[in-house]
Protein backbone atom coordinates (compact mmCIF):
# COMPACT_ATOMS: atom_id res chain seq x y z
CA UNK A 1 0.00 0.00 0.00
CA UNK A 2 1.48 3.39 -1.06
CA UNK A 3 -0.56 5.55 1.82
CA UNK A 4 0.39 4.98 5.14
CA UNK A 5 -2.84 7.07 7.03
CA UNK A 6 -6.19 5.72 5.56
CA UNK A 7 -8.45 8.83 6.84
CA UNK A 8 -12.16 7.92 6.45
CA UNK A 9 -14.61 11.23 6.68
CA UNK A 10 -17.89 8.78 6.66
CA UNK A 11 -19.74 5.88 7.85
CA UNK A 12 -20.64 5.15 4.66
CA UNK A 13 -17.99 4.80 1.35
CA UNK A 14 -19.84 6.96 -1.15
CA UNK A 15 -22.73 8.99 -0.72
CA UNK A 16 -25.47 8.62 -3.17
CA UNK A 17 -27.04 5.54 -1.60
CA UNK A 18 -26.66 5.08 2.76
CA UNK A 19 -27.36 1.36 2.41
CA UNK A 20 -25.16 0.52 -0.35
CA UNK A 21 -22.43 2.90 0.88
CA UNK A 22 -22.57 0.89 4.84
CA UNK A 23 -21.81 -1.91 2.38
CA UNK A 24 -19.18 -0.92 0.70
CA UNK A 25 -17.27 0.43 3.76
CA UNK A 26 -17.55 -3.28 5.23
CA UNK A 27 -16.28 -4.84 2.41
CA UNK A 28 -13.60 -2.13 2.18
CA UNK A 29 -12.58 -2.85 5.67
CA UNK A 30 -13.07 -6.50 5.66
CA UNK A 31 -10.49 -6.61 2.75
CA UNK A 32 -8.06 -4.24 4.15
CA UNK A 33 -7.97 -6.46 7.23
CA UNK A 34 -6.99 -9.02 5.14
CA UNK A 35 -4.04 -7.56 2.87
CA UNK A 36 -0.19 -8.09 3.99
CA UNK A 37 0.33 -4.52 3.28
CA UNK A 38 -1.53 -2.25 6.03
CA UNK A 39 -1.15 0.96 6.77
CA UNK A 40 -0.14 2.32 9.78
CA UNK A 41 -2.46 4.55 10.95
CA UNK A 42 -6.71 4.97 10.23
CA UNK A 43 -7.89 8.19 11.42
CA UNK A 44 -11.78 8.66 11.61
CA UNK A 45 -13.46 11.89 11.68
CA UNK A 46 -16.70 13.14 11.38
CA UNK A 47 -19.21 10.50 11.48
CA UNK A 48 -16.68 7.96 10.58
CA UNK A 49 -16.08 7.63 14.57
CA UNK A 50 -19.30 5.79 14.58
CA UNK A 51 -17.45 2.79 12.93
CA UNK A 52 -15.64 2.38 16.29
CA UNK A 53 -18.30 2.10 18.36
CA UNK A 54 -19.42 -0.99 20.01
CA UNK A 55 -22.33 -1.66 18.46
CA UNK A 56 -20.15 -0.89 14.86
CA UNK A 57 -21.45 -3.76 12.19
CA UNK A 58 -17.36 -3.20 10.93
CA UNK A 59 -15.94 -3.39 14.66
CA UNK A 60 -14.32 -6.81 14.41
CA UNK A 61 -12.44 -5.63 11.18
CA UNK A 62 -10.89 -2.86 12.91
CA UNK A 63 -10.23 -4.75 15.54
CA UNK A 64 -8.31 -6.84 13.57
CA UNK A 65 -6.83 -4.25 12.00
CA UNK A 66 -5.29 -2.85 15.47
CA UNK A 67 -4.70 -6.40 16.52
CA UNK A 68 -2.20 -6.53 13.60
CA UNK A 69 -0.56 -3.09 14.25
CA UNK A 70 -2.46 -0.59 12.61
CA UNK A 71 -3.67 2.60 14.86
CA UNK A 72 -7.16 3.58 15.34
CA UNK A 73 -7.66 6.91 15.86
CA UNK A 74 -10.49 8.57 16.63
CA UNK A 75 -11.35 12.42 16.63
CA UNK A 76 -12.24 13.72 19.68
CA UNK A 77 -14.21 17.05 18.63
CA UNK A 78 -16.20 14.07 16.25
CA UNK A 79 -17.09 11.97 19.71
CA UNK A 80 -17.55 14.60 21.69
CA UNK A 81 -20.36 15.92 18.95
CA UNK A 82 -21.89 12.29 19.03
CA UNK A 83 -21.58 12.27 22.50
CA UNK A 84 -20.36 8.45 21.96
CA UNK A 85 -16.92 8.86 24.31
CA UNK A 86 -18.31 5.57 26.33
CA UNK A 87 -19.17 3.76 23.07
CA UNK A 88 -15.33 3.70 21.70
CA UNK A 89 -14.43 0.05 21.54
CA UNK A 90 -11.61 -0.03 19.37
CA UNK A 91 -8.42 2.42 19.22
CA UNK A 92 -7.98 5.66 20.96
CA UNK A 93 -9.34 9.17 20.78
CA UNK A 94 -7.12 12.13 20.43
CA UNK A 95 -7.36 15.74 19.37
CA UNK A 96 -6.99 18.15 15.90
CA UNK A 97 -3.25 18.25 17.32
CA UNK A 98 -2.44 14.92 17.03
CA UNK A 99 -4.40 14.13 14.35
CA UNK A 100 -2.80 16.71 12.13
CA UNK A 101 0.45 15.41 13.22
CA UNK A 102 -0.49 12.61 11.75
CA UNK A 103 -1.59 13.62 8.58
CA UNK A 104 1.65 15.92 8.05
CA UNK A 105 3.62 13.42 8.28
CA UNK A 106 2.18 10.79 6.13
CA UNK A 107 0.93 9.56 2.60
CA UNK A 108 -2.86 10.03 3.21
CA UNK A 109 -5.72 8.04 1.55
CA UNK A 110 -8.89 9.88 1.81
CA UNK A 111 -11.97 8.50 1.63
Amino acid sequence: MTADLILLKSDTLGDANRDLGAVLMEVFLRNLAQREDLPKCMVLLNAAVHLAAADSPVLEHLKKLEARGVEIVCCRTCVDYFQIQDRIAVGQIDGMVGILGRLSNSTVLSL
